[in-house]
């Protein structure tokens, strides 16, 4: 997702982020694509590859063309989104004089739901005023921003371990501002995330062909069950504070050696749809019922977005006439309840954390995401039944 609502930078303060992955330890995933070409077209197109890019106009969603480029905090300040030569910027006017401008140079978000921008002021980066939102293809206020125009929200090592592979920091742990370097990037949840860095895995496999068998490199189907779960929570768990540097836990650690994690169960009433999926998931009944991980249903190398039926049949292959618990309402809708369980079970609700300003309103809107509370919405059940009856 696109709002850094959830970033807590509470790293011990070491002189050196030692324990950070060091830039060439990375291979970039154009390289992992000489081998696994099939895999790297696929995951290109999802959500998590494209959570963080390099600023291009392909890249940039909403448009800089007058009159669809502007939002206005009031009658008389307004920010424009402008091209100039092949740079894009976010421009605060006044009284239509120029007050402030930055260079749009990071894209946030894959685009689904919005997506927010980043600058560089010299190695720091900072969040721009204005975000996409897709859902009514306007520029709003960014989240959290209320009705004011700022330049100066600083981006930490933590909002960007969620929606990179890696940036290399060069400051010393716990002092912000952070300072980054602009080159030592790992752009988007790339191969590297859940597979670890992957130049001693590239380096030995071109110089041994003929060795099948992956070497240094980290392969998430052989995982424990928590180790599975503990590798997508570190991002989508919730409110976790980091007690070593940002980037340093790796797909298979115990994520407590390297976060504060609190294990009071929580009410899922109290849960936000965005941020914490693994605290929805692993309150349901499907959940504690059986052996599911996040992979159950996911498959992160392929865009899934809409697919609507996939995920209905990974609920069937529990959820069946031959268990005899498959959907009571069959008999209402007819075929048409094996294509889709999930807009029943896990509908998309308003966050309550990722809100945006539109043109012209005082309150904001919330953005919609899906439930990952599996359960029993009545009033989400009646919309389907009545949309859906034979």
């Amino acid at each position: 997702m696109f709002a850094f609502v959830q970033c807590i930078n509470n790293g011990a303060n070491d002189s050196k982020q030692k324990e950070n992955k060091k830039f060439k330890e990375y291979a970039g995933s154009l390289t992992c694509a000489k081998c696994h070409q099939k895999i790297y077209d696929s995951h290109i197109q999802t959500a998590h590859y494209l959570t963080s890019q390099k600023a291009s106009e392909k890249n940039i969603k909403g448009s800089s063309k007058d009159g669809e480029n502007k939002f206005f905090y009031s009658s008389n300040v307004d920010v424009a989104v402008e091209k100039h030569n092949d740079q894009f910027y976010q421009v605060e006017y006044k009284d239509a004089v120029k007050k402030m401008s930055a260079s749009i140079d990071i894209t946030v978000g894959s685009g689904k739901r919005g997506q927010t921008f980043l600058y560089w002021d010299k190695n720091k980066l900072f969040q721009l005023p204005l975000t996409y939102f897709t859902p009514l293809h306007q520029w709003t206020n960014s989240p959290g921003f209320s009705n004011r125009v700022i330049f100066r929200r600083p981006i930490t090592s933590r909002c960007l371990e969620c929606h990179s592979t890696y940036f290399q920091k060069t400051s010393n742990e716990g002092i912000e501002p952070e300072d980054f370097s602009k080159t030592n990037i790992v752009y988007g949840v790339d191969c590297e995330k859940c597979h670890g860095p992957a130049a001693q895995h590239v380096d030995f496999h071109e110089k041994n062909p003929n060795e099948k068998k992956g070497q240094y490199i980290i392969n998430p189907n052989l995982f424990t069950r928590k180790q599975q779960l503990e590798s997508c929570r570190v991002c989508h768990g919730g409110k976790i504070a980091k007690t070593k540097p940002s980037f340093s836990f790796q797909a298979g650690d115990n994520l407590s050696d390297y976060f504060a994690i609190d294990t009071t169960a929580k009410d899922v009433a109290n849960i936000d749809v965005h941020g914490n999926q693994y605290g929805m998931m692993v309150a349901s009944k499907c959940f504690k019922m059986s052996e599911m991980t996040c992979g159950t249903c996911h498959n992160p190398h392929e865009n899934e977005t809409g697919k609507i039926t996939t995920f209905s049949h990974h609920c069937m292959s529990c959820h069946n006439e031959a268990h005899n618990n498959f959907c009571k309402a069959k008999e209402m809708v007819g075929k048409q309840i094996i294509k889709n369980c999930i807009d029943c079970h896990m509908p998309e609700l308003p966050s309550k954390s990722v809100m945006v300003l539109l043109q012209g309103q005082s309150i904001p809107t919330f953005a919609s995401m899906r439930a990952h509370f599996i359960s029993i919405y009545p009033e989400e059940t009646k919309k389907f039944l009545a949309a859906n009856k034979k």
